[in-house]
């Protein structure tokens, strides 16, 4: 069934808070936390505080310290959490190197699981899927490169149940494959797949072609960059010139139900190379064609950026744009800075990076976002830190964990999309394993609502397949766990 709107009923108001104060606290010495590599966060012992995997194990402890696990079973590398097995405790899969799966045990240690070697050797990002539909997480891991020497392939591997994995799907070329997201853009029910592709090659939408494969679909729905001319590269692949993307996100950056994709490009200063593109999804009546919205989002370009990642950081009920670099100095000796940008609607976004106190940060790839404290504001892993957001303003908030059955769908709630209709908005979520290169942010997802003026709402969940369910009478300023039906 494809929707272009949530069918509930409008509810209530909302006046959406646009002041910005400075929020962001580094509180990383505080919380004894440090950490460059990529940021995975997720409640892997179920005590209702995230915790956090930037190669090593950081256990949250109810918000006031990370403690560094080091005995947790697991063998490093970056990686993605996810519930492969439906026993309610997070697993994680490092994507690095061979690969390598680790089970959680239910008692703060991880197993080694028996898993096929990637072919993919460097990958740089994966997500999890329930591609068909079983309510078993599969796993998608895009393939790099050797420069000028060989480019791995993507590879999808379906989840045969009791540990099992089998390869399914390689992509039929290989491209230089960067960062991985994963969402149902088109509503159809079955989960879809974006892989930023590296070396101006355009990028790919896999559409899920509901038999363990995928479509690209990047030119039809205008998704895969600006094409200028054509080149070849490594394994005598020629292609039109667009982007250096490093990462990508799936996100609904204008409140009207529909997922859009943000495309994180790298840029030399030379003609032909993709800059950053905010890109609406039209919906079903445009065929999901997507639009470029990126002349009135104002973001100012920088040479090296990076990984992207939204959320609200200011419970305005707009999306926010986290946006890594990675070059300390680029072309013609210019500083390069990792943004922070704050949405104002309508596809309109401001530079707030000095005025919320996470300027002047060092090149990473580290980009995530999670509530760490539960105080109902997002909270930012970057650069090796931690900025705690000791939110100033008044704006309300909803949390939502999503528990699936296991039989309809993962436990996890990954591929769901949950949507509140406010006035003529739809502010959206997505549960998701992957955002930008790599990272990856909590599960339990955040609604920022403003002076919203109300004290309950309800929200419609998006279970994978289609699996509609409506929940009423949810208070504000509160965290609320939802099981499929």
């Amino acid at each position: 069934m494809l929707r272009t709107i949530p069918v509930f009923c409008v509810l209530f108001n909302l006046a959406l808070t646009t002041a910005s104060f400075g929020q962001f606290t580094d509180a990383s010495g505080e919380l004894g936390f440090s950490g460059g590599n990529k940021a995975a966060f997720g409640d892997y012992n179920n005590d209702g505080f995230v915790d956090l995997y930037t190669g090593k194990l950081w256990r949250n402890e109810n918000g006031k310290k990370f403690i560094d696990v080091t005995d947790s079973g697991v063998g490093g590398g970056e990686g993605i959490w996810g519930d492969y097995d439906n026993d309610g405790h997070l697993d994680l899969f490092t994507f690095t190197g061979v690969g390598a799966l680790y089970r959680n045990r239910g008692d703060g240690k991880f197993e080694a699981v028996k898993f096929p070697e990637l072919p993919t050797k460097n990958s740089r990002g994966a997500v999890w899927i329930d591609i068909n539909n079983d309510s078993l997480l599969d796993l998608y891991v895009g393939g790099y490169e050797i420069w000028q020497q060989t480019v791995h392939p993507d590879v999808v591997y379906v989840n045969k149940g009791k540990g099992v994995f089998d390869e399914v799907w390689r992509s039929p070329e290989n491209y230089s494959a960067r960062g991985v997201a994963a969402a149902d853009y088109d509503g159809d029910g079955f989960v879809d797949v974006y892989v930023s592709n590296y070396r101006l090659q355009p990028n790919f939408l896999w559409k899920n072609n509901q038999k363990n494969g995928f479509e690209n679909v990047g030119e039809k729905s205008q998704s895969h960059g600006i094409p200028d001319g054509v080149i070849g590269y490594t394994g005598g692949i020629q292609y039109p010139i667009c982007g250096h993307t490093i990462g990508s996100c799936f996100s609904d950056m204008d409140n009207d139900g529909l997922i859009d994709i943000f495309v994180g490009n790298f840029s030399h200063p030379r003609a032909g190379q993709d800059h950053p593109q905010f890109l609406k999804n039209s919906g079903n009546e445009k065929d999901f064609v997507f639009e470029d919205k990126s002349k009135s989002a104002g973001l100012a370009w920088q040479e090296s950026y990076a990984s992207p990642t939204f959320g609200d950081f200011n419970n305005d009920g707009v999306l926010d744009l986290y946006f890594t670099t990675v070059y300390g100095v680029g072309s013609g000796n210019i500083r390069n800075y990792p943004v922070l940008y704050q949405g104002k609607g309508d596809w309109a976004f401001e530079d707030v990076t000095g005025t919320q106190k996470v300027n002047e940060q060092p090149p990473t790839y580290q980009a995530a976002w999670a509530d760490i404290d539960n105080d109902g504001d997002l909270d930012l892993c970057t650069a090796g830190k931690i900025f705690r957001n000791d939110n100033q303003l008044t704006g309300k908030w909803l949390k939502i964990r999503l528990s699936g059955d296991g039989k309809k769908a993962n436990r996890s709630g990954i591929g769901s999309t949950v949507r509140i209709k406010v006035s003529d908005k739809v502010i959206t979520r997505h549960v998701e394993s992957g955002t930008g290169e790599g990272n990856q942010n909590d599960l339990t997802l955040h609604f920022g609502l403003g002076d919203l003026k109300a004290d309950m709402v309800s929200v419609e969940v998006t279970w994978p397949g289609n699996y509609i369910q409506t929940a009423d009478g949810l208070k504000l300023n509160a965290t609320h766990t939802i099981t499929l039906k």
